[in-house]
């Protein structure tokens, strides 16, 4: 199996001697480069071709996230890991919209680390747990918000054909003309109106009128 070959970049140079000493030690990983600076991890990028660069975020110079938006655009294929103290939001979207498969902090364990390495080596996208976790929570309110942000439909006890009809009332169709809009015969139109007046408690079709244009329908024709 051939080994992993792995490029390091980031400015402290007790975290490199670690993170080679780590890797050093398994057969299935080679540390072929490390770099101190944004700047630097480019050019050994275009001259190594590692499989994967262990990136961190605040370098001199050139940040990672630049560094790997200028590798990418020449290399795509390198799996790009973002090795950080950084865990907020925005420090993880802009690494993702990067291109970077996965994004790991420092504090992480040895186990946490060299999955992610592999994974990424065999061509997928890893994220490491606590970040996952902050992607989940991040995508859980977004939703919530536009949950919160889309008005409920008028009517939810009306079917959709019901409400379609009611529409067409409202915009002073007569029934044969809502026949021939909805491809319906008279009688299922009728239907229709029936269950509509008594869902909705009107008792006749200029009260449905008013409580459709009330609640915004209507308003197409």
């Amino acid at each position: 199996m051939d080994r992993i070959r792995i490029l390091i970049a980031d400015d402290h140079t007790l975290f490199r001697e670690g993170l080679r000493a780590l890797l050093s030690a398994l057969s299935d990983c080679e540390v072929v480069g490390e770099a101190a600076t944004g700047e630097d991890v480019i050019t050994q990028a275009a001259a190594l071709l590692p499989d994967v660069i262990l990136m961190d975020v605040q370098m001199p110079g050139l940040n990672g996230i630049e560094a790997t938006q200028r590798i990418l655009r020449t290399s795509p294929h390198i799996g790009i890991i973002v090795v950080t103290m950084l865990e907020d939001s925005d420090s993880v979207f802009a690494a993702m919209r990067a291109g970077a498969r996965g994004y790991v902090l420092k504090g992480a364990d040895k186990t946490e680390m060299l999955e992610a390495i592999r994974a990424v080596a065999r061509g997928e996208a890893l994220f490491g747990p606590a970040i996952a976790r902050r992607l989940k929570n991040f995508f859980q309110a977004f939703e919530a918000d536009l949950r919160t942000s889309i008005p409920p439909r008028a009517f939810p006890e009306l079917t959709d054909r019901e409400h379609a009809v009611l529409d067409l009332i409202a915009q002073g169709h007569n029934n044969k003309q809502i026949a021939e809009r909805l491809t319906l015969s008279p009688k299922t139109v009728s239907n229709h109106i029936s269950n509509i007046f008594n869902k909705l408690q009107v008792a006749d079709r200029a009260q449905a009128i008013v409580r459709a244009r009330q609640a915004g329908l209507g308003r197409a024709g």
